[in-house]
C-alpha cells in the first residue's frame, strides 16, 4: 500500500458473475481458481468480548499522525475506539472524525482517529497463502489496505525491504480492489500491479482476498478467483526482493496523495470488519504421482537415466520411478531424486526441459493452476510445452509462451 517509505510502505450475485466479472479483470495469465493451500501455520478469528481488545501476542499498533510518507490526516491510536472485536466473531477498525486526545498531525490539529495493526513483532514468515475475509469500508478518501512489508525494513529501508499489497480500496473507487508489489526501482506510484473490479461495492458484502507467495511468484485472488500474477520478468531488470520473512498490516487510513481527501459526501465513521486472517504454508504435493498431458502420455524421465541433462519427454504412462514426481514447497518439481530443470536456465520459447541436479535456482520452480492446467516456470513466464503439438513417444518437452493449447495442460495424479 506504499507510496512512500513508512506509510503503507510507509502510497504506494454469487460464485458465476464473480468469475464472470473475473475474466474482465486486468491480470497477467487467465482467470483460475485458487489452488488448496497447504497446512494452516497461523490464524486470528477474532473470537472474544465485544470491545475488547485485539491478542496482543499477535498484533503490535503503529502509532501517531506523521501522514505516513503519503500526507494522510488520521492519527493512529492503539485504543478500543478505533480497533476492537464486535463479540461476533469479528475484528473492526474505524475511522473517526474525532479527537478526543488533541492529538497533533504533520498538518496541525488531527482531525481523524483510526488503528493500524502489525505482526511486525509477533510473527514473520517466507511464503505461503496469505489470506483476510473483509467487508470494506466506503466513502471519498477512506483507504482501507492488507499488506505486508520485509521485516529487513529496519536494515535496509523501504523499498528495498520489499512490500507485497494484498488488497487496496480507495473510496472513489467503491467496486475496484488493487494488489501491487513495490521494491528497489518499482515503487510508490510506480508499482507493478494490477485492479480487480466487481458489479457492486466491496462495502457491500464481506470478500475474501489473499496471495499465494512463492519463489519468484506471486498470484493475487479475490473470492478464489486468481486476477494477476508477478514474476522477476515483470520487473523490466530491476531486483527481486521477495525472498525472505515479511509481516502483515491492517489499516485504514483516512486521506492521502493517491485516494484523495474526504468531502462533503464522506460520513463517518467508517469500518473495516475483518472476520479472519490466516497463514497457510506453501503445499507440499504429498507423496507424489504421476503428470499427465497430451494425448494421454506421461511426463517421463528418457530411459530413467538420472544423468544430468537427460531428456524429460512424454511416454506412454507405465508407473515407473521415471513417472513419479513430487511437488516441493521450494517450487521444485522431482524424479527420481533430481530436479525438472529448464536447459542453461534459459527463457526463450523452445528452450527444453531436462533432468539435472536440484540447485533452487528459477530454472528448477514450476507452479501448477489446476483451473487451466498449465504447469508454468515463473522465471521465464512460459508454460510446460510437448513440443510440435505431438503426443509421440519420446516427444520432448520445452517452455513455451503460454496459449492454452491442448499440449500446454496437464494434471496431476
Amino acid at each position: 500500500m506504499a507510496r512512500t517509505p513508512r506509510s503503507r510502505a510507509l502510497f504506494a450475485l454469487g460464485a458465476a458473475l464473480t468469475t464472470i466479472l473475473a475474466l474482465l479483470a486486468p491480470m497477467a495469465g487467465s482467470a483460475a481458481a485458487a489452488p488448496a493451500p497447504g497446512p494452516l501455520v497461523w490464524s486470528d478469528e477474532f473470537d472474544g468480548a465485544a470491545g475488547s481488545a485485539v491478542d496482543a501476542s499477535k498484533w503490535r499498533f503503529d502509532i501517531g499522525g506523521s501522514g505516513w510518507g503519503n500526507n494522510e490526516q488520521q492519527y493512529y491510536t492503539d485504543s478500543t475506539r478505533n480497533a476492537a472485536l464486535d463479540g461476533a466473531g469479528n475484528l473492526v477498525i474505524t475511522a473517526r472524525r474525532e479527537n478526543p486526545a488533541g492529538y497533533q498531525c504533520h498538518y496541525g490539529t488531527c482531525q481523524y482517529t483510526s488503528a493500524r495493526l502489525l505482526t511486525s513483532a509477533t510473527f514473520t514468515r517466507t511464503y505461503g497463502r496469505f489470506e483476510a475475509r473483509m467487508k470494506l469500508p466506503r466513502g471519498q478518501g477512506i483507504w482501507p489496505a492488507f499488506w505486508m512489508l520485509g521485516n529487513d525494513i529496519g536494515s535496509v529501508g523501504w523499498p528495498n525491504s520489499g512490500e507485497i499489497d494484498i488488497m487496496e480500496n480507495i473510496g472513489r473507487e467503491p467496486n475496484t480492489v488493487h494488489g501491487t508489489i513495490h521494491g528497489p526501482g518499482y515503487s510508490g506510484g510506480g508499482g507493478i500491479g494490477a485492479g480487480y473490479t466487481i458489479g457492486s461495492p466491496f462495502a457491500d458484502a464481506f470478500h475474501t482476498f489473499a496471495v499465494d507467495w512463492s519463489p519468484n511468484l506471486i498470484v493475487w485472488y479475490v473470492d478464489g478467483v486468481e486476477y494477476q500474477r508477478r514474476t522477476p520478468s515483470d520487473l523490466g531488470g530491476n531486483r527481486w526482493v521477495f525472498d525472505h520473512p515479511f509481516f502483515m498490516i491492517m489499516n485504514v487510513a483516512v486521506g492521502g496523495n493517491w485516494p484523495g481527501y474526504p468531502d462533503s459526501s464522506t460520513t463517518f465513521p467508517q469500518t473495516l470488519t475483518v472476520d479472519y486472517v490466516r497463514v497457510y504454508a506453501p503445499p507440499t504435493g504429498g507423496t507424489g504421482g504421476r503428470i499427465t498431458g497430451y494425448g494421454g502420455k506421461c511426463v517421463d524421465v528418457a530411459g530413467a537415466n538420472t544423468a544430468n541433462g537427460t531428456a524429460v519427454q512424454l511416454w506412454d504412462c507405465n508407473g515407473t520411478a521415471a513417472q513419479t514426481w513430487t511437488w516441493n514447497a521450494d517450487g521444485s518439481v522431482r524424479a527420481l531424486g533430481k530436479c525438472m530443470d529448464v536447459t542453461g536456465a534459459g527463457t526463450a520459447n523452445g528452450t527444453q526441459v531436462q533432468l539435472y541436479d536440484c540447485n533452487g535456482t528459477g530454472a528448477q520452480r514450476w507452479t501448477f493452476d489446476s483451473g487451466t492446467g498449465q504447469i508454468v516456470n515463473p522465471q521465464s513466464g512460459r508454460c510446460l510445452d510437448a513440443t510440435g503439438v505431438s503426443s509421440a513417444n519420446g516427444t520432448r518437452l520445452q517452455i513455451w509462451d503460454c496459449t492454452g493449447g491442448a499440449n500446454q495442460r496437464w494434471a496431476r495424479s
